[in-house]
């Protein structure tokens, strides 16, 4: 009799555990994960040397400026309304702070782009009506660390949001990109990284 009565719990249990199993897989792994967002730049390699025709140093290029490259993203997120471009020298400090060097901001890229062309214009409002900024003025501002020291780390951060931001550019690169990483906040839907290093030719 007790036999029988452990054989009647054991068997109670375990139709009580199945459809909880079944829940906790469905939460745990049922749906595969959505891809990452990925970034690329056709021009080199994540990770690898900068080519010179995007830096300060090419020929041709005026005071701190340069040609921007061609960046792509892929496996956005669903909800994208707009892209914030974030790059910066993470190897240069501005003026004693912990603000590194602001080369190239651009927001409110469209939530429709899957890319930046090469070389975009001057100008702070673009066709597409995103906003852009740098140390430089309202133009990308390409590497430009010295042939003497060693290579900086320039880093390329892609956030896509929820929404647009009601950020204008000030006259100062360093108080808009404080603006737009503040109004970012609480509407990251993913980032993306790329980096690249540069040295100025000997």
């Amino acid at each position: 009799m007790r036999a029988r009565q452990l054989f009647l719990v054991s068997m109670i249990a375990a139709l009580i555990a199945m459809p909880l199993a079944a829940q906790d897989r469905g939460q745990r792994g049922g749906a595969p994960a959505a891809p990452a967002m990925t970034m690329t730049i056709a021009a080199f390699p994540d990770g690898t040397d900068i080519p010179v025709k995007y830096s300060q140093a090419a020929p041709g290029a005026a005071p701190g400026e340069g040609t921007s490259p061609a960046i792509t993203w892929a496996n956005v997120p669903a909800g994208t309304q707009s892209f914030v471009l974030n790059m910066h020298d993470m190897d240069v400090a501005r003026n004693k702070t912990t603000d590194d060097q602001a080369h190239w901001v651009v927001w409110n890229i469209p939530g429709t782009a899957t890319g930046l062309p090469e070389s975009v214009p001057k100008g702070a409002k673009l066709a597409d009506g995103s906003f852009q900024i740098s140390a430089t003025g309202q133009v990308y501002r390409g590497p430009g660390a010295g042939a003497n020291g060693p290579k900086h780390h320039y880093m390329f951060e892609l956030y896509a949001l929820d929404t647009k931001i009601d950020v204008q550019p000030t006259a100062d690169a360093f108080e808009t990109r404080a603006n737009v990483m503040k109004a970012i906040q609480g509407h990251i839907l993913a980032k993306a990284v790329y980096g690249g290093l540069f040295r100025r030719p000997q």
